[in-house]
């Protein structure tokens, strides 16, 4: 049975045609059950906005696009981390696997294949966490043969997963005193990227509301690992300034393969220049001190 596929959108209509247009020229599209969650507007500004994605994405079913279609319009303001939460939650719970999209991905034709794929392939392979269609654009060892690799740390572009994994996420980091006073707990986190516990201190202080920084964290104390493609599946077109919670960079571009055949799995061994490579990658001492720097910032203000 393939995994449904669900979509989370808010107020890019334009970001969001382009993703479902991508999604639906999938080999797998019209056998795919999609779920699309419309989030509400959160102010006036952006009333026209989600107003223009829902009249959108009301016009998908009779394009017939996929196998079927259920869209989920909230009344009231969530917030992507709430909404991917509560989404995710929900129909994890009935289908037991889920491919996640937001509305700035464009995928390659071979994306719900090769997810369904990895999804079968690893899904008793109890050390693997999640599976990314989204490479980021980092150099690999000239005598790398393997078509996937692992790495530390989930990613939001593109992913997927298993209801037993999903279920093991603490929301609330309850222990979050004890990781913020280990250096060993938060250096077993930053392999992932350096920026990734100074990211869950700025969860914790509120300075972000970000759910993929708690489901790393999970990912990271259990020890999990994630199959990312190294060519990648997605392409995030998103990082124009237009997003809620993203900035203007091209730190990030790939260039997708449209050529792509199917991915060939297996388990290979970590590889310990990709996993420096792919931390490289995120953050940076300067990005720390500034992070650092805001939640000083944020506290004195509270004062």
């Amino acid at each position: 049975m393939l995994a449904p596929v669900i979509l989370f959108v808010y107020n890019r209509p334009e970001h969001t045609i382009k993703t479902i247009e991508a999604l639906s020229k999938n080999e797998l599209a019209k056998e795919s059950t999609v779920f699309i969650f419309s989030d509400a507007a959160k102010n006036e500004n952006s009333l026209e906005n989600v107003k223009a994605v829902r009249d959108y994405i009301d016009t998908i079913k009779e394009k017939e696009y996929f196998k079927s279609l259920t869209i989920k319009k909230a009344k009231v303001n969530k917030g992507l981390a709430k909404s991917v939460i509560d989404g995710v939650s929900e129909i994890i719970s009935e289908y037991g696997k889920v491919i996640v999209l937001e509305d700035d991905l464009l995928t390659t034709t071979d994306f719900l294949m090769y997810m369904n794929g990895a999804l079968d392939y690893y899904n008793e392979l109890d050390k693997v966490w999640s599976i990314s269609g989204y490479n980021i654009p980092i150099v690999f060892p000239k005598d790398y043969k393997s078509e996937i690799y692992y790495s530390y740390r989930g990613c939001s572009w593109g992913w997927a997963t298993w209801k037993n994994r999903w279920e093991l996420v603490d929301w609330d980091i309850k222990d979050y005193t004890e990781f913020k006073g280990s250096r060993h707990i938060r250096n077993q986190f930053n392999r992932g990227g350096r920026d990734m516990a100074n990211m869950l201190d700025n969860q914790m202080d509120g300075i972000i509301d970000s759910w993929a920084i708690r489901w790393c964290y999970t990912q990271s104390k259990k020890d999990f690992l994630t199959v990312y493609p190294v060519k990648s599946r997605i392409k995030n077109i998103g990082l124009d300034g237009s997003g809620t919670h993203s900035a203007i960079t091209s730190h990030y571009d790939v260039e997708i393969d449209k050529s792509l055949k199917q991915c060939i799995f297996n388990d290979p061994e970590l590889d310990q220049n990709i996993l420096k490579n792919f931390q490289n990658h995120y953050g940076s001492r300067l990005h720390c001190y500034l992070s650092q720097q805001k939640r000083s910032i944020k506290k004195l203000l509270r004062m």
